[in-house]
């Protein structure tokens, strides 16, 4: 399975970093660091936030961006209005890298734009999460299914400890029981099958409702047009996560701007209030 093979590989690369540069060494450049974003915060909107993430490749479509500069992505999305940035930093299989969060990071702090980034990545070790820190995130990516209980909750506190959200991912029901004492005010429904990468559309409407109405829920996967951010916004989505559709689309900045003002669905604890904090 592709997906125990990025584990695998994820485990040997994280072994080596250690060696490199030893987490002490880390703790200062993230120390460093100007304080973290508000993720959370700038995804409480009163229309679906768009997180448009920087990606040239995946497993299962190969290179779809070859060239792509994460500076210049950064910025068109920006300008696009999206919300948050994600920037994708596994080498082997999504070619990217901790260069590209940084170099993010520097185009949206020379726009003067509080626009806060996640580093997605296969994060099974602390040592990812102060790495994630120093290298300018915001926000950590935690995938629940490659995440026993006990791990899911240390990387969880780590995040805290160094201020930065942490974005809970499940993709079935078994994950969102798992989950359930760690309480995490943010949750991401992938609509993608980790096993076979295939996406079934309709994972987000039946997974919502499994989670706490306050919760902060963001859609994954399968997202592509207007149309789409439409349904998920019915379903209750707060914010939707989109790389492909983005990355590859003719202007980057209009398709932002495309999949941005879906009004979010008014209910409860969860009902925005406007603006982004």
């Amino acid at each position: 399975m592709v997906l125990d093979a990025i584990v695998a590989h994820k485990r040997v690369e994280v072994a080596t970093a250690k060696r490199a540069v030893p987490v002490e060494s880390l703790a200062s450049r993230a120390a460093d660091q100007p304080p973290p974003l508000d993720f959370i915060g700038a995804l409480r909107r009163s229309t679906v936030a768009v997180i448009a993430e920087i990606k040239r490749a995946s497993p299962s479509k190969g290179v779809f961006a070859p060239g792509l500069a994460a500076d210049m992505t950064a910025r068109q999305y920006v300008h696009g209005g999206a919300a948050a940035i994600s920037v994708l930093t596994d080498e082997r299989y999504f070619h990217g890298t901790l260069d590209d969060l940084t170099a993010a990071q520097n185009a949206v702090r020379s726009l003067q734009a509080p626009v806060p980034l996640l580093r997605k990545d296969f994060v099974i070790d602390a040592y990812q999460v102060v790495e994630a820190r120093a290298a300018g995130a915001d926000a950590v990516l935690l995938i629940v299914r490659i995440l026993s209980d006990e791990e899911l909750e240390t990387l969880h506190r780590t995040a805290d400890a160094q201020g930065m959200a942490a974005l809970v991912e499940v993709c079935n029901a078994e994950d969102i029981a798992r989950i359930a004492s760690l309480a995490p005010r943010l949750v991401g429904i992938n609509q993608r099958n980790l096993s076979d990468f295939t996406v079934d559309r309709s994972t987000f409407a039946r997974l919502r409702g499994l989670l706490p109405e306050e919760t902060i829920v963001v859609a994954a996967s399968g997202i592509r047009t207007a149309d789409d951010v439409a349904n998920a916004a019915r379903a209750g989505a707060d914010a939707i996560l989109v790389g492909e559709a983005i990355v590859t689309a003719e202007d980057r900045c209009r398709k932002v701007q495309e999949l941005s003002g879906t009004p979010r669905r008014q209910t409860g604890a969860g009902t925005p209030t406007g603006g982004t904090g």
